[in-house]
């Protein structure tokens, strides 16, 4: 990985213990229903996309890994649970979370796997009805919400989230 040229993206799990800087543009983003990736991610379905693997550098602490299968390593912060990447072992390439990306907007699905095992109710998710947060947070609940996640951004090293400044976590 050439540490000269500048990221392209960065990204790092909920509570920023862990985080990582692509050096090229993420490739065969993807959707997987599987049911190892539902459980990996707790959720219908794990968003990745790739790089080779001297495109991504550790800039802060590295993940804990899990090898779900004899094939595949999935790399996770072992403070927050934030599911990172998915790697197929023996290969030349890292797939990070979508979700763990500063700006998941840029990345985009070209294709869904693992389509035998899409959860029912998948496919009508879209037309449930929707609401903003603040829709259902009553002010009781709004004080106590301020968030300990780390911003979508790289801060500098023992960033610790508002209000927990002199705790561990």
């Amino acid at each position: 990985m050439n540490e000269t040229k500048p990221a392209l993206l960065t990204g790092g799990c909920q509570c920023g213990a862990v985080r990582y800087a692509l050096y090229a543009e993420p490739t065969g983003a993807s959707i997987c229903h599987c049911r190892m990736c539902q459980k990996a991610f707790g959720n219908y379905f794990a968003p990745l996309a790739g790089v080779k693997l001297d495109e991504i550098a550790w800039t802060r602490g590295a993940p804990a890994t899990f090898r779900s299968s004899e094939a595949v390593e999935r790399g996770f912060c072992r403070d927050c649970g934030t599911p990172l990447t998915y790697r197929i072992l023996g290969r030349n390439r890292i797939s990070v979370s979508i979700g763990s990306l500063d700006q998941p907007d840029r990345v985009h699905p070209e294709k869904q796997h693992g389509i035998e095992s899409v959860l029912p109710d998948f496919a009508c998710l879209y037309a449930l009805p929707a609401e903003t947060t603040d829709a259902w947070v009553t002010p009781d609940l709004a004080g106590r919400l301020a968030s300990r996640q780390h911003p979508d951004h790289d801060t500098p090293k023992g960033w610790t989230p508002p209000g927990l400044e002199g705790r561990s976590k």
